[in-house]
């Protein structure tokens, strides 16, 4: 018999195919797993506490006692609670809490609605300050003014700070290699955190209340804005910058003249992404007792009250929009402002005119008379808001009682078709088992290189003494990229495939993801009550436009000589699409899968308030258990952890796949 050298085995396994490879590790696990399980499994009761916990506990409890006298708070952390504090209570004293003596804010209803009508207008256009306008008198007609004046001035604050330093910063980048290398990995972290995660380690140095949700929300939202400032100053045009060069321009008016102006738009867009990153996570971080419409919703959340979580999470959505419309005909604006002939600038000084002296006299009105600073409603509680609330809970109640057959069979389906045996296999394996398995997949799909990285996060999962808590969120998050992905593919290639379908589901896309992830949870609370499914459900919602849009968009960016040639050869359209379509656009899927799994996973956490269990509940348990918030704190690690091994693995299957397409081409 031929004996084979180790090198011809690798070099034979290599000619294999991936999916093969992939099936026989499966197959291997599942027939491992059937005398292996229930062992090992590193299984711990809710209330059981490791060393690590109790230690994190303990560091808690000495950091508490030591606040007052330690140089490092009172010279550097309660300074910086102190100066957002500060901040954020002088725009809650203008706009939304009592201040100065007052009974109301210095500016009421009226005159807020004229600003940002004013405001709309000015940096927008017409259509625009009409949306602003009843979007703003909405909330008060919903009977949540005053929460979303909180969460408005909470969402400025944030941005404010944003943009004082992530703008500088990504200038900076932009024009220094060495600090964008510095930058990058440490804005990927950032952006890999679920946004849970900064909330409990946050309120052990600034203590809980609106600081902390301010700082909490000043990590998740800086990041877009110095990447996007940095890609603008980046892609401005050679040609331009010689040009200014040639005329003995020196860098600071390169950059004042020529850089800044030309990137201006780009960095608008980034504008819009901190605006909108802020305000989703404003809204979470109620848990830390930031104020506003986040704990309307949490409440609501936590005593299953699905009429009250929908009224608020319908004003939360109104401020989204109006934001994102906003931000977007900034944007936009910067292009249009120049093409504008004489006649249309002049109407456009009238109307901001016209508009200027109404927010002035709506301001003295909303200073001085009570009818103008307390928003008109039946008892101050809205015009609409208790209709919506009652209609929407006889709603989820009718559906619950004529529909529970179907939302019942819907909901066994997937828990009892697809979750439950993939996390029986997934959290009953023995811990070493999965580990095995997960370094062999990674190798397979993502090549060598990810392996040390993914040993490293499997192997502090097993430190933090949750393992198999983490294996369950890791199989929920599985399950539900798997639908995602299916959604992706049909949808997207509908849309690459054709114009009309992209033209009438984009725009929902993008409406999709204007929207805090809080908001996903209500909806489906009152479809299929307090559980599991329910998180999974809305990690589906919450994560399919993305993949869609990436879907779609490698689709359509095969190109049509490819398609068209396949068609002359006689190929149906299933054909195209899945012989050609699709395995050219395999690195667009890879990415669709990567950003897939990091939005289901961030989303499944949040599913911790209406049943998720696992590391979602952990987490949640933080806040309000004393005792659990080691174990909590230890959870959040625990999905840092998952979401760095599930964002390496796919990045670099992306890069694979990329790069093996780009060699058969």
């Amino acid at each position: 018999m031929t004996t084979l050298s180790a090198g011809a085995v690798r070099r034979r396994a290599a000619r294999l195919p991936r999916g093969a490879l992939v099936g026989a590790v499966v197959a291997v696990w599942v027939l491992l797993w059937i005398p292996l399980r229930g062992r090992d499994t590193l299984e711990l009761s809710t209330s059981e506490l490791t060393p690590l916990h109790e230690r994190v506990n303990d560091l808690r409890d000495a950091i508490n006692s030591s606040r007052g006298s330690s140089p490092v708070f009172t010279a550097f952390f309660d300074v910086i609670r102190q100066a957002v504090d500060a901040l954020t209570v002088f725009l809650q004293s203008l706009i939304s809490q009592p201040a100065y003596g007052r009974p109301v804010p210095l500016i009421g209803w009226l005159g807020v609605v004229a600003v940002a009508t004013l405001c709309a207008y000015a940096v927008g256009n017409l259509r625009v300050a009409v949306l602003t306008a009843a979007g703003f008198t909405s909330f008060g007609l919903l009977g949540y003014w005053q929460q979303s004046m909180d969460t408005l001035a909470l969402t400025l604050a944030a941005v404010l700070i944003c943009l004082l330093i992530g703008i500088p910063l990504g200038i900076w980048a932009g024009l220094s290699d060495r600090l964008h290398r510095v930058l990058t990995p440490v804005l990927d972290f950032m952006q890999t955190m679920p946004t849970f995660v900064y909330l409990a380690p946050l309120t052990l140095f600034f203590l809980i209340g609106p600081a902390s949700g301010v700082i909490a929300t000043l990590i998740y939202a800086m990041p877009p804005v110095i990447r996007i400032t940095a890609h603008g100053i980046r892609t401005v045009a050679l040609s331009s910058v010689e040009a200014g060069t040639s005329l003995g321009a020196t860098k600071w008016q390169l950059l004042r003249t020529v850089r800044v102006p030309l990137a201006k738009r780009t960095i608008v867009l980034g504008v819009n992404q901190t605006v909108m990153c802020a305000l989703s996570m404003v809204t979470i971080a109620a848990l830390i007792d930031a104020p506003g419409l986040g704990q309307v919703v949490l409440r609501a959340l936590q005593t299953l009250d699905v009429g009250t979580a929908f009224s608020a999470g319908l004003a939360i959505v109104i401020m989204a929009i109006v934001l994102d419309r906003v931000t977007t005909a900034a944007r936009d604006r910067v292009e249009t402002q120049y093409r504008l002939g004489p006649k249309a600038r002049g109407r456009r000084r009238v109307t901001l005119a016209g508009l200027g002296v109404g927010a002035a006299v709506s301001l003295y009105l909303s200073y001085t008379y009570v009818w103008a600073a307390f928003f008109p409603g039946p008892d101050s509680g809205g015009v609409v808001g208790g209709q919506v609330a009652s209609g929407v809970t006889q709603a989820s109640d009718w559906v619950q009682v004529h529909l529970g057959a179907v939302t019942d069979a819907i909901r066994n389906a997937i828990s009892y078709g697809l979750l439950n045996p993939l996390q029986s296999l997934i959290a009953e394996s023995p811990w070493y088992l999965v580990s095995t398995v997960v370094l062999a997949l990674a190798w397979i799909v993502a090549g060598a290189r990810i392996v040390p990285t993914v040993a490293v996060c499997l192997g502090l999962l097993v430190a933090t003494g949750l393992w198999q808590e983490a294996m369950v969120t890791l199989a929920a998050t599985l399950v539900a990229t798997v639908i995602v992905m299916a959604l992706g593919v049909v949808v997207g290639v509908w849309m690459g495939r054709s114009d009309r379908a992209d033209g009438l589901i984009r725009p929902t896309l993008d409406a999709a993801q204007v929207m805090p992830a809080f908001v996903y949870l209500v909806p489906f609370l009152g479809l299929f009550g307090a559980s599991r499914f329910t998180a999974i459900v809305a990690a589906v919602v919450f994560a399919a436009p993305v993949a869609i849009k990436l879907v779609a968009d490698g689709v359509r960016g095969v190109p049509a000589t490819v398609v068209e040639a396949a068609t002359a050869s006689g190929s149906s359209s299933w054909q195209v699409i899945t012989k050609v379509q699709l395995p050219l656009a395999r690195q667009s899927l890879t990415l669709a899968a990567n950003q897939g799994l990091i939005y289901v996973l961030s989303m499944v956490v949040v599913g911790g308030l209406v049943g998720a269990g696992a590391l979602g509940y952990l987490v949640v348990a933080g806040f309000s258990q004393s005792d659990l918030y080691g174990k909590g704190l230890a959870a959040g690690v625990a999905v840092v952890l998952l979401g760095v091994l599930l964002d390496r693995t796919t990045q670099a299957a992306a890069r694979r796949f990329g790069a093996d397409v780009g060699n058969r081409g």
